[in-house]
């Protein structure tokens, strides 16, 4: 038994700290000194949106919440534009085809740890979105999917920022935040007139960019597979790319589901 914790903790310490980058430590940024902490947080999470949440609520009537998802919803969309111009900005410089990361500790790249850090923020933040959803008593929006996608995107960001803050990986805030500035938009046009929540062709949209995002993701991270002198980690490419299509595959089941055979369905009512 000695032996076997003695081998845990060599594993664990060759791999934060001598592996890590010890940069995200050093400049203090938080929740990154341990996984300690982001374990934590994913086992409250669930613990709360899957049990505790649900408990508390059972005999309350659901909270309004609409100025603060409103805030909440503006701030979000306001942050992940600030990440989509500084990513763009940052690739500008960089050699698209495949983008090694510096870990060097010169300005440009100190801010560009920090921009990592507050793109994982902003993930930990999203975990908010389903803490609404039990305090509105919108149960049925508490999807596998909707789990799953905040916790995936929250483990994958928080060893982005502690192991390959930088190079080809800023491709994701590119993509991935004019998508989620898109989504908030629609969640605050919703609260503010209920029409936009029929509003059937524009929830559509936002499922079919997320899923052109997942095969586009798919596409850049899988062709460093092919690229022998490619200095990014293929570690990443080993563990995004499965990742992005399993989430290509579980929205292609929702779009499925909730548009095609639905529409498939009321189409047959409408004929009968």
């Amino acid at each position: 038994m000695a032996l076997v914790l003695k081998r845990l903790y060599l594993g664990y310490d060759h791999t934060f700290e001598k592996l890590a980058d010890p940069r995200p430590v050093e400049l203090g940024l938080i929740l990154m000194s341990s996984p300690i902490w982001p374990i934590l947080i994913v086992v409250a999470y669930f613990y709360f949106c899957l049990n505790l949440g649900p408990k508390l609520m059972e005999h309350r009537k659901p909270f309004e919440l609409k100025k603060t998802i409103i805030v909440f919803n503006i701030a979000q969309i306001l942050i992940n534009l600030y990440i989509f111009y500084e990513s763009f900005i940052e690739l500008s410089y960089t050699n698209w085809s495949c983008e090694p990361v510096n870990y060097s500790r010169s300005p440009r790249f100190l801010k560009l740890v920090r921009l990592y850090h507050l793109y994982f923020l902003v993930k930990l933040s999203d975990f908010l979105d389903t803490v609404f959803f039990v305090l509105r008593k919108r149960y049925r929006q508490v999807s596998f999917l909707h789990l799953y996608h905040h916790f995936g995107m929250f483990g994958m960001t928080w060893i982005a920022v502690r192991f390959f803050a930088g190079g080809h990986g800023t491709w994701l805030g590119l993509f991935n935040c004019p998508i989620h500035a898109i989504m908030y938009t629609y969640y605050t046009l919703s609260i503010l007139d209920e029409k936009w929540k029929a509003n059937l062709a524009f929830k559509k949209f936002i499922t079919q960019i997320q899923m052109v995002q997942f095969f586009v993701m798919i596409l850049i991270y899988g062709r460093l597979l092919f690229l022998p002198d490619c200095q990014y980690s293929k570690l990443c490419s080993y563990f995004f790319v499965p990742q992005n299509f399993f989430m290509l595959v579980l929205f292609a089941d929702f779009y499925r589901k909730a548009y095609i055979s639905k529409k498939s369905t009321e189409n047959k009512k409408k004929s009968s």
